[in-house]
């Protein structure tokens, strides 16, 4: 198929996109954020998952009810681990960790560099979202080390949408779900739980997988600059894409496709009341998505640990877990 002018179609999916985008998210564009449109809050389900009280979790480990319906989003609701999928940022690669997309064919567009750097970029936003975290905690307690009512909101005051948050926990809650967000998305969109399909040929619509298990190291933000997995990928995603992903992410005279988002996500399927077989096709794969929903949910575990952690290295034993009570109570005035 000959490409469109690139002008006139440039336009058109900007519009399209943006029209869409003000509505809901694409069905297949990350784990799931809301019921419906092939979805099922699957990125809700995995940070409940995660991050409920019960089950052997307790104490720092857990958030309460509102406040953990304020973090996964409360049926009817985003939250903020569903916040990438509202407007343009269903678009930013580095939000949900797609771009990384690299296969050795002749001619193909970008090298392996190009690919590790977009998803280095992703990790960098975890990064930085985590410690923006730390740094928002301060304005939780006063000069006494007491909790400051006025920085603890009702759960349902916290707005997820654009770069001011409000209250401090609003803020804090804030950059949690866009790290939960992306690391979520990162075991959904790339290659490191999954294999490909045996019964095809291996190439751009059936990449490598890796056959991880569990959370990927190089995602552990305890540390700055970690080693690259060998062959980490993810896959293509454009404008074009958001219309029809099928179509998407074409070079060349004779347009071709990239390695797309469409032939490595795992998106869709279910988890509760048990984990079952994706509903995308490279989730159908053997146990794709399985795996992928298992590392997402003991990473996102570790990414709550691990700001834990930050707080209580940077504020001290006494003002970090005041900082992790007021964050995960919802009337910590009273319960911290």
């Amino acid at each position: 198929m000959k490409p469109e002018q690139p002008h006139n179609r440039a336009a058109f999916l900007l519009a399209t996109t943006l029209a869409i985008a003000s509505l809901a998210p694409i069905a297949s564009w990350g784990y799931g954020t809301i019921r419906g449109m092939g979805q099922d809050a699957e990125h809700a389900r995995i940070t409940r998952h995660a991050l409920a009280c019960g089950n052997g979790r307790s104490g720092d480990a857990c958030f309460q009810p509102d406040t953990l319906d304020s973090l996964a989003g409360a049926e009817g609701s985003f939250g903020a681990v569903g916040a990438p999928d509202r407007g343009r940022g269903m678009l930013t690669s580095h939000a949900h960790c797609s771009a990384g997309d690299y296969i050795d064919v002749p001619g193909y567009p970008r090298s392996a560099a190009e690919a590790q750097a977009s998803l280095t970029e992703c990790r960098d936003q975890m990064m930085s979202n985590l410690d923006h975290a730390v740094l928002d905690a301060a304005a939780l307690l006063d000069e006494d080390g007491d909790i400051r009512g006025s920085q603890i909101p009702s759960y349902i005051d916290c707005v997820y949408a654009g770069s001011e948050h409000g209250r401090a926990k609003c803020n804090i809650l804030a950059h949690l779900g866009l790290i939960l967000h992306a690391s979520q998305d990162f075991y959904s969109h790339s290659n490191w739980v999954d294999q490909h399909d045996p019964a095809r040929p291996v190439g751009l619509e059936n990449p490598p997988g890796l056959g991880q298990t569990g959370r990927a190291p190089w995602l552990d933000l305890r540390f700055a600059n970690p080693a690259f997995p060998a062959g980490l990928i993810s896959g293509c995603f454009d404008m074009a894409s958001f219309v029809n992903e099928e179509e998407g992410c074409l070079y060349g005279d004779q347009g071709r496709h990239r390695l797309r988002h469409f032939d490595l996500a795992k998106d869709t399927g279910p988890i509760d009341p048990v984990i079952g077989v994706g509903h995308l096709r490279r989730g159908t794969v053997g146990e794709n998505f399985r795996r992928s929903v298992e590392a997402a949910i003991e990473d996102s575990a570790d990414k709550w640990a691990t700001l834990r952690e930050r707080l209580l290295a940077t504020y001290g034993a006494e003002d970090g877990a005041m900082m992790i009570c007021a964050i995960t109570h919802d009337d910590p005035t009273d319960d911290c």
